[in-house]
């Protein structure tokens, strides 16, 4: 007997559709993780995929560390080949060896909480900003926010300015001189990570088509707690194959509060035409 036929009928039609976009919707205990190690399996038992060609992602380093450990369990050998991150670690890595092709040094420095604070209190104090008014946490927040929907300064400039809300251009101004100090300072924060990895895949060909052929399929997990961003980094990494699995619950968004965008699986059939839909 075949470890596929321990699935039952739903998640095994979901583990041999190998090919093209993949939309699985699956509820708390539907087997869903199940169903995500039994598909690398299947893809590089029976479809001869090497293990190198496959990316899964989840978000956070608990759920990346649960599923590397069940694919090394059922793939076994040469399981170490297959690249198995959260979103951030992903970009982190692509970003160590790419990023100086958009004008930042390979060994630049990742900002916590803290340091993206302390830089804006530096920021307000530099444009005598009252932050008893305008709140650094509040700055911060926005930036957060503009990230999460790839909007650069220059653009958040751009709408404040036919804006009458004095605010918001202060947001766009402060906006700006954080990300120039951050460029100076040859440092990225969290947003960052995601939002300079579709910078350099969108303005590096060369880049691009390195991690498209590296990547023939990839899987991710959590699909409706993705944001913009996220969306555009996985849509351009499945660009040329188009073997893209995504497993998501369209009923509940925890991450809502952190920008996710629950369009992203509401309207993944318009993104990808030719996508299968399977409702475990």
């Amino acid at each position: 007997m075949s470890i596929y036929d321990t699935l039952n009928p739903k998640q095994k039609e979901a583990v041999l559709h190998t090919d093209g976009p993949l939309l699985i919707l699956a509820g708390a205990g539907s087997g869903k993780t199940r169903v995500l190690t039994h598909r690398i399996a299947y893809l590089i038992d029976e479809c001869g995929v090497n293990p190198w060609n496959i990316m899964a992602i989840t978000f956070t380093n608990k759920a990346a560390g649960e599923m590397r450990e069940r694919i090394d369990k059922i793939v076994g050998f040469g399981s170490e080949s297959i690249w198995v991150s959260t979103f951030h670690s992903s970009c982190v890595r692509i970003l160590r060896r790419h990023i100086d092709r958009i004008g930042f040094d390979t060994n630049f420095t990742i900002y916590d909480a803290d340091d993206s604070k302390s830089l804006m209190k530096d920021i307000c104090k530099r444009l005598e900003i009252d932050t008893k008014i305008y709140k650094e946490k509040s700055f911060l927040a926005a930036i957060s926010s503009a990230k999460d929907e790839l909007i650069t300064p220059t653009e958040l400039m751009q709408r404040a300015l036919t804006s009458s809300d004095y605010a918001k251009r202060k947001q766009a101004e402060v906006y700006r001189e954080y990300q120039e100090a951050l460029h100076k300072n040859n440092a990225l924060d969290f947003d960052d990570l995601i939002m300079k990895t579709v910078e350099l895949l969108q303005s590096d060909p060369e880049v691009k088509n390195y991690y498209q052929e590296r990547f023939h399929y990839i899987m991710v997990d959590e699909y409706q707690d993705t944001n913009t961003a996220q969306f555009e980094l996985i849509r351009l990494l499945a660009g040329k194959y188009q073997n893209l699995c995504v497993v998501g619950d369209d009923d509940q968004s925890i991450y809502k509060f952190r920008g996710a965008n629950i369009y992203n699986i509401l309207n993944f059939e318009k993104h990808f035409p030719d996508a299968k839909t399977i409702k475990l």
